[in-house]
């Protein structure tokens, strides 16, 4: 890609955002050792994220080790150059690689439950916490890059390289184009800024491939995930605004499904016309799991918080200790209260 073109692009970061990136990306640029980890049941975001700040401090000769609570979900293993920058939170190179670093960095996240077991892992070092969801009340302290106007994590990984000039590998390129990808529901949702749509414009100027990308993250799925759809399908229920499924604990188990297909399942009673909040409900050995989404009538960030979760004022999720039948029917009953609170309001 030719000089000329790169020089066609017209982004700036924000004003209110360059001095708090500058200050994060130095400290991670002074890191010889540095842990990544993200949010529990990691998204997209989290690890396209943490693999484009992996990319781009180990192009700067830093070691930078991905360390998260739950596993690396394998829809996104293919961002992965190498298998080795991912260490399980419960091995022994995990507890070793967190005690012989010098820094870690928390991203699309930035609460103290959120990062579950890995907070005891690095509780010694100083921190760094890239996020763009709103503060909650336990938040993770350290140098914070924040910005809850932010398209999506990813979206502020580029200002931290923007602000070093670089150096801008091709993991890290695909990486953060799969985080904004992922986050903004194809550039479907609210979103969309317009400054999220001039980070891609660049990206895809320096090398990403929006057609490949797209078909590694929802060009291809496993037959399993069709047949847990079908039977989530079953159990759709619409009324009073509020629509939903639930996952069939039974067809889970028997499909041997995994994590990764559930991902966008939620968006099926979302797009049922008169549906303001759409949910779904999973049962886990830890509770019950459950994602929230509005159409903007609702501010499910407010409403999961309720229930001890959290994310954004469209997209939002919890888990909650219980009866998978009585937590839907709690969960079901405060989105009904809350649809008829923002449609009186609206």
């Amino acid at each position: 890609m030719g000089v000329g073109v790169l020089q066609m692009m017209n982004y700036r970061t924000p004003d209110h955002r360059r001095l708090p990136a500058r200050r994060a990306a130095d400290a991670m640029r002074a890191s010889r050792s540095c842990i990544l980890t993200t949010h529990v049941n990691a998204d997209g975001d989290g690890v396209g994220s943490q693999i484009a700040v992996a990319a781009w401090m180990r192009a700067n000769g830093s070691r930078a080790w991905i360390v998260n609570p739950t596993r690396y979900p394998g829809l996104f293993r293919f961002l992965l150059p190498d298998d080795s920058w991912v260490l399980d939170a419960g091995s022994a190179a995990a507890r070793e690689a967190c005690a012989q670093a010098d820094l870690a960095v928390v991203l699309d996240t930035g609460e103290v439950p959120r990062i579950g077991r890995v907070k005891s892992m690095i509780s010694h070092l100083p921190l760094v916490v890239v996020d763009h969801h709103p503060v909650g009340d336990q938040p993770l302290g350290g140098i914070s890059f924040r910005d809850a106007e932010a398209s999506a994590t990813g979206e502020m990984v580029y200002d931290l390289l923007s602000a070093t000039r670089g150096p801008w590998p091709q993991e890290a390129l695909d990486a953060m184009y799969v985080a904004i990808l992922t986050d903004t529901g194809s550039f479907r949702f609210g979103n969309s800024t317009p400054l999220c749509h001039e980070v891609v414009a660049d990206l895809i100027r320096r090398g990403c491939d929006p057609e490949a990308l797209y078909r590694e993250v929802y060009g291809q799925s496993p037959l399993r995930r069709f047949r847990l759809l079908e039977a989530a399908l079953s159990t759709l229920t619409v009324e009073e605004g509020v629509g939903w499924m639930v996952v069939p604990p039974d067809a889970f188990e028997r499909l041997e499904a995994i994590g990764d297909d559930l991902e966008g399942l939620v968006d099926y009673p979302r797009s049922v016309e008169g549906v303001h909040v759409a949910l779904l409900f999973r049962a886990t050995p830890r509770g019950v799991k459950i994602s929230l989404r509005s159409d903007g009538t609702v501010d499910v960030n407010a409403l999961a918080r309720e229930f001890g979760g959290g994310g954004h004022v469209r997209a939002s999720g919890a888990l909650i200790p219980g009866d998978l039948d009585d937590v839907r029917e709690r969960v079901v009953a405060a989105a009904r209260a809350a649809v008829r609170t923002g449609l009186a309001a609206g």
